[in-house]
Order: C-alpha cells, then structure tokens, then sequence
C-alpha cells in the first residue's frame, strides 16, 4: 500500500485523570508534533485539526464482556507478552486502579463520532482509531522479547531506528506516544497485525512480531 504524501497519523499514550494524555503526531512516519492534556475532547480538537487519518491509542478500545482477559489480551498473552486484564464495565469505572482504563475508554467514546474503531476488516476507511499496546510495539519492532526495565533506551533506538527523532520527546509517555503513532503510520502501510476480536476488540502492532512463546512480558 503507498502511503499518502500528507499523511498524518497519531499516537496517545493514556493515564488517569491527572495525568492526563500524551500524544505524538507523525507525518509521512516522520516526528510532526507533540501534545499533552488532562482533557479528552481536547484531544479530539488536536486530531481534528491535524486532519489525522488514523490514531493508535494505549488504553483498552472495549471492557471485558466476562471479566476475564479479553481475546486479545490472551492471544498476546501465548506470545509472551502479559499485561493488566481489562476488567468489565463496572469493575474497570468503580474501581480507581483502573482510572487510566475508564480515561481511555471516554477519549474512544469522545472519537467514536469521528474516527470509527477498528473492526478487524477493512483498513482502506479512515479516518479510524485502535488500541495498541507500547510493550508489544516495541518488541515487534525488534524482533524479539525486550525486558521492560530497560525500555526507556530500547524503545528511544527503536524510534531513531524507524527514522523517527527523538530529541523532542522528554519522557516515557511521550516516548510511548510515539510508539503508537508509529503502528499507526505501519497502520496506513498494511504492515500490521491485530489481534483479538470484534466483540472484545483488537490490539494492533507492526506486522514483524515473531519471537517464541514462554517468555513473559510486562505490563503496558
């Protein structure tokens, strides 16, 4: 697939309500802007305005229909990667270690009128929104499990490796971010793989993970 010569894609990385969203936009897979806000429609505003075409974001797109791991948690769960399991809807908005998840699920909520959810299929309709993971990103990108202790310097070279600069990303968040605008940019290219399934949504990464299974990850 050729890649428009203005695309813009974006990356959010999710906290709670006070710490708010991180975001990194990339442009034809190259560094465009950065943005940080406590306020979900805000980033709406920001995607807009950029006229994004597609947005990768670190938070879960759907609750647990059984309150257990969802389908895509268990599938990249197999691949060696384990993260937090989204809980049901009401666990995941009465209980506060899950903030950053129920933050996550109203900046979807705030997109869903103008940026659809990715459903498995069609990848040619835009402007569309996914979940990812930062985690599985960057082990994609790598080709192999990555410890979590040290990703402040994997995923800063795996960033620099894709082209991308990283001088102006000041933290992990942001960092993460960027991470996300890069699936979203492999996104646009058709180089990814989603995994999961409608009911329970999918979490989307480059199309290049393909290490063994058993070895365990860490969280997002």
């Amino acid at each position: 697939m050729t890649l428009s010569s203005r695309s813009i894609v974006v990356g959010v990385d999710v906290g709670g309500v006070k710490k708010g969203f991180h975001a990194v936009a990339l442009r034809e897979g190259r560094f465009l802007q950065k943005f940080a806000t406590c306020y979900p429609p805000a980033v709406l505003t920001w995607c807009r305005t950029l006229q994004a075409s597609v947005i990768g974001i670190d938070a879960p797109c759907k609750w647990s229909l059984t309150a257990r791991a969802r389908p895509c948690e268990r599938e990249l769960s197999g691949l060696g990667l384990s993260s937090f399991s989204t809980p049901s809807v009401m666990t995941g908005r009465l209980h506060p270690f899950y903030g950053w998840m129920a933050n996550g699920a109203e900046l979807f909520r705030m997109l869903a009128p103008h940026y659809r959810l990715f459903d498995g299929r069609s990848t040619a309709l835009s402007p569309v929104c996914f979940e990812t993971f930062p985690h599985a990103v960057a082990c994609a990108l790598a080709g192999k499990k990555l410890s979590a202790r040290d990703k402040r310097v994997d995923r800063r070279r795996l960033l620099g490796a894709a082209g991308i600069a990283t001088d102006s990303l000041t933290n992990i968040d942001e960092v993460d971010a960027a991470l996300c605008a890069l699936t979203a940019h492999h996104f646009l290219a058709a180089t990814f793989k989603a995994y999961g399934d409608d009911a329970e949504g999918y979490i989307v990464v480059p199309s290049v993970l393909r290490y063994s299974a058993g070895l365990h990850g860490s969280i997002r």
